[in-house]
């Protein structure tokens, strides 16, 4: 797949894109996706949304949220996550330390993978498995 909900296409094919590219995108395509959530529970008044989101998209949650999806990961996830993992930002964590920062970078990394691979079914698959978990 070369392109994702709008028509513009990458400038090159997944696989030579940086990893820290695929996070810019999968840090957009997660926090719609929490958003999506968020706003299906019922009862949840506007001025909550904010911070209830935080519990899923801040670093620290989608580090622990990677360790808890690991086990369900295939080869081709984990690599893609090692080198999401291994990717210099150059950006310094305001919020987290450095070994969360650089798991939701991971994390990042492998939703804007599986977006851009087109692998739809799977990426809601571990966003939802991820949603759930941190929910238990």
């Amino acid at each position: 797949m070369s392109e994702g909900w709008f028509p513009y296409a990458p400038s090159k094919p997944v696989k030579l894109i940086s990893p820290i590219v695929l996070a810019y995108i999968g840090d957009a395509i997660y926090e719609v996706a929490v958003r999506q959530y968020l706003i299906s529970r019922p009862n949840l008044r506007p001025n909550h949304l904010h911070r209830a989101a935080t519990g899923f998209v801040s670093a620290k949650a989608q580090s622990k949220i990677l360790s808890l999806l690991e086990p369900e990961l295939t080869d081709e996830e984990k690599d893609i996550i090692r080198q999401g993992r291994n990717a210099k930002s150059g950006t310094i964590p305001k919020n987290a330390d450095v070994l969360e920062y650089r798991y939701a970078t991971a994390f990042e990394c492998l939703i804007g993978y599986l977006y851009y691979t087109g692998q739809q079914a799977r990426l809601q698959e571990l966003i939802h498995s991820g949603i759930r978990q941190m929910e238990s």
